[in-house]
């Protein structure tokens, strides 16, 4: 079975809906970070397969594609990695490699990490999707790149009423942008 491992950018008091400007990709950024965008990027390398939900493919599909002279590499990974979109409505992905799941989430996801392949599949924003994979069981690792901001407001990683009684510690590692990388699994 393939690892699926959530990678969500999120505040110290667990938001990871952007209301504010405590994130951004952009390489001007006052967050961007040589060093955690190599880490980031060796992370990449270990995936092969992109999941989002259709908000944020869509937010994804309208920048990073534009993008022209991308020196994070960013974009030229999301345009060779293959991607699946989960939509009940959108028909046509209109991006290179991308893929739709129109069925139900967890059977679909379920099937995905099925499929023979020893590289991860990662599931980035898409915070609808991700409630479902949390709620499912189906999330093998937690990659949370923890921003020094409390946004005060904002949709979290965790719904309300979920309980995950114990996660493992895998990795931490703080970049010199005050974000610290933790990385858990179920225990």
């Amino acid at each position: 079975m393939r690892t699926l491992a959530l990678t969500q950018n999120i505040t110290l008091d667990g938001a990871v809906e952007m209301i504010t400007d405590w994130f951004s990709p952009s390489p001007d950024s006052p967050t961007h970070d040589d060093e955690a965008l190599a880490e980031n990027n060796r992370l990449a390398e270990s995936c092969d397969t992109v999941l989002l939900g259709r908000r944020t493919f869509e937010d994804f599909r309208g920048y990073w594609p534009l993008q022209t002279d991308d020196e994070t590499g960013i974009t030229a990974y999301l345009d060779q990695v293959q991607k699946y979109v989960v939509s009940g409505s959108l028909k046509d992905p209109e991006w290179q490699n991308s893929t739709v799941l129109s069925g139900d989430v967890v059977d679909e996801v379920t099937a995905l990490k099925a499929r023979e392949g020893t590289q991860d599949i990662v599931v980035t924003g898409s915070i609808t999707l991700s409630h479902t994979l949390i709620e499912a069981g189906l999330v093998d690792e937690y990659r949370l790149s923890v921003y020094p901001s409390v946004q005060g407001r904002g949709r979290r990683l965790f719904p309300d009423g979920l309980e995950i009684p114990r996660l493992r510690l895998i990795d931490a590692k703080a970049f010199g942008n005050g974000v610290v990388l933790q990385r858990y699994a179920p225990a």
